[in-house]
């Protein structure tokens, strides 16, 4: 099972916070997991309907979304930072 964590925008739309999941062996890299996600219902579709802006982090380490998942225990996904 993984931990996914939910931040800022991308958990109010979600509606929750975080949740335990059983990744399907297809879901190799942070791509494929944003995509698996947005076909889970309206909620992940709402907010991951632009996927590239969202940032991840794997083990409490910001990663690429081209990086490996492997055996990953906690995948956090947030929105851009912002600034001023």
């Amino acid at each position: 099972m993984t931990k996914l964590i939910y931040f800022a925008w991308v958990r109010e739309r979600i509606g929750k916070a975080e949740e335990e999941v059983e990744l399907p062996a297809e879901v190799r890299t942070v791509r494929d997991l944003l995509m698996w996600l947005k076909s889970r219902g309206e909620e992940f579709e709402s907010a991951l309907q632009h996927p590239e802006v969202i940032r991840v982090a794997i083990n409490q380490e910001h990663v690429d979304h081209r990086e490996e998942i492997g055996g990953a225990r906690e995948i956090a996904l947030f929105p851009p930072m912002t600034g001023g």
